[in-house]
């Protein structure tokens, strides 16, 4: 038998790991001196309180890894069971917690050695995991073997594509990226960032666009780009609180492609909202390339 793991970065909902079959690894976020565990401490995401303390000026939460003993907890009861594991996770380039967690498996292997475990890397976190862990679940609940489903990330991985512009500079300059100079004028003439995810997994940026309706209007242009096999492939757009904004771009991707163009909106989940902030849009796709 084989057991299938995502994590709490990838945006899907106890609901939806319930509908696949997947078991969720919770992400940790500390705020307030408290560690949080998504789903684990709450059973639903209060998305509006948590993003609206950040816009109150409330503590910045930070992210802290899992360690081997918690990776162990998680995976030892399958192999105990005489299952494999398929664990499909966020991008291991924008974290260390996976060193944490190849220790724990290695030492698992070594006490159970008749088990398999498989990794996939979506080379993203949120909406762009969130996707391809949902056409995962699509295979898993077809039927398809840990081989077949590792040989169909290898070819479709790379064409998962995301974009996505953050509303304020602030929570960049808290993390360093920029300074606080740059924060102050950006935010002084409504720039927003836009963001993608490359090929190696991280968040690059690749522009810059003033006011919300342009950033949308740009988000709209690398979708028109870039996108291929359009109808044969979930359109997810995520929000940080902004759900007015998400279905503005749904709308105009509606009026550019049709009503089958299969739309799905996601919360971004508060580990990775706590780097981006509040009202930041984004959308993933099955693309040419990332």
């Amino acid at each position: 038998m084989l057991t299938i793991f995502t994590d709490t970065d990838t945006d899907l909902t106890p609901e939806e790991a319930k509908h696949y079959g997947y078991k969720m690894i919770s992400m940790p976020y500390i705020i307030n001196g408290k560690e949080i565990h998504p789903y684990v401490d709450f059973e639903k995401f209060d998305y509006h309180t948590f993003y609206d303390t950040l816009r109150k000026g409330g503590e910045v939460p930070t992210t802290c890894a899992i360690n081997p003993y918690e990776y162990r907890n998680y995976f030892e009861e399958e192999f105990k069971k005489g299952n494999d594991i398929l664990y499909v996770h966020f991008s291991k380039a924008m974290t260390g917690t996976f060193n944490a967690m190849n220790l724990a498996v290695e030492e698992l292997l070594e006490e159970y050695p008749d088990r398999k475990f498989y990794a996939i890397d979506t080379l993203g976190i949120t909406i762009l995991s969130l996707n391809i862990v949902k056409e995962i679940g699509d295979l898993y609940l077809q039927g398809k073997t840990a081989e077949e489903i590792v040989a169909w990330a290898d070819e479709h991985v790379k064409h998962f594509a995301t974009y996505f512009y953050a509303d304020t500079l602030d929570y960049f300059a808290k993390s360093g990226r920029v300074s606080n100079a740059a924060k102050f004028f950006g935010n002084l003439i409504g720039i927003k960032p836009i963001i993608y995810m490359d090929d190696e997994g991280k968040m690059t940026s690749l522009s810059k666009e003033r006011g919300k309706n342009k950033a949308l209007n740009r988000l709209l242009e690398y979708f028109k780009e870039l996108s291929i096999e359009t109808y044969d492939h979930r359109v997810i757009i995520g929000h940080s609180d902004a759900l007015d904004l998400a279905q503005k771009l749904g709308n105009m991707l509606q009026e550019q492609y049709g009503g089958n163009l299969k739309i799905e909106y996601a919360v971004v989940n508060p580990t990775a909202g706590s780097h981006c902030g509040p009202d930041c849009i984004g959308v993933c796709f099955y693309a040419k390339h990332k």
